[in-house]
């Protein structure tokens, strides 16, 4: 074996050991459930739900999001892409069974990802590997809310919605592909439609969050989806309205190009 190889099969040993360790009740960053349910959502959106014992016990916050296996760790040869291991999704819901929504794309020069392979071949019964809940994308207290997006936002951003008071004040511009790629959210968002156009640095999306009616006052923005056109979205809340950047959170979950983020 080469020193890399020698080196990933060490790190293959300890992942495993740590698994094991989960398994059977002791603490541990790697998590296990199965799969009890497999189904689109939208278009382009599967919904996968995860039960078990490990499951049960979570804690979750709207807005957070769980780091899956996507490739069989028990598999040598996989820990040769060690950037394919691992893919980030946002919880959809958690009620003691824990689901997911991942978007099922084609990634550069057609090859379907890690991710969406994943999501694609789920069957009910399939073992997962996961980690805990966490992230700091979770609702803030502010006089009013702001959310903007892609289709991979529409995810954390249903999260968050179901969990506003009823009360609170939110305005939400999100832009997929098509409508059938709209997700069933619990408040009324306005939805924008790319129809094959790209959608990174969407400058459609960029306009779509100028048009929101404002108040003067600043509230608190959630920006989510591709990184380069989060960018811009805070340039328009910062430099177009005056927003402080204390006020904007953002989430990127995928750029062009970019191993890990495809």
């Amino acid at each position: 074996m080469t020193p890399r190889q020698v080196a990933l099969y060490r790190v293959l040993v300890t992942q495993i050991s740590a698994e094991t360790r989960a398994s059977r009740g002791f603490p541990g960053r790697s998590l296990s459930g199965t799969v009890t349910r497999t189904d689109p959502i939208a278009r382009r959106m599967r919904r996968i739900r995860i039960e078990g014992e490990d499951v049960a016990r979570l804690a979750w916050t709207p807005g957070q999001h769980v780091r899956v296996h996507v490739l069989d760790l028990r598999e040598p040869r996989n820990w040769l892409r060690p950037r394919d291991l691992l893919r980030t999704y946002s919880v959809w819901d958690y009620d003691g069974g824990l689901e997911l929504c991942v978007l099922d794309h084609d990634g550069a020069g057609g090859d379907l990802p890690p991710g969406a392979r994943w999501a694609r071949e789920a069957v009910t019964g399939q073992r997962v590997t996961f980690g805990r809940p966490e992230g700091s994308f979770v609702l803030r207290d502010a006089p009013y809310h702001v959310m903007a997006g892609d289709e991979t936002a529409s995810v954390a951003f249903g999260a968050m919605l179901r969990a506003l008071p009823a009360d609170a004040i939110c305005h939400a511009v999100i832009e997929v592909d098509e409508e059938g790629e709209r997700l069933p959210l619990a408040r009324e968002v306005r939805w924008l439609y790319r129809h094959g156009r790209p959608a990174a640095s969407s400058q459609s999306l960029t306009d779509g969050l100028a048009s929101l009616d404002l108040p003067a006052q600043p509230g608190a923005a959630y920006l989510a989806g591709e990184a380069r056109t989060i960018q811009m979205l805070r340039r328009q809340l910062v430099e177009e309205r005056g927003w402080p950047r204390q006020a904007i959170a953002t989430k990127p979950f995928w750029t062009p190009g970019k191993r890990g983020l495809d």
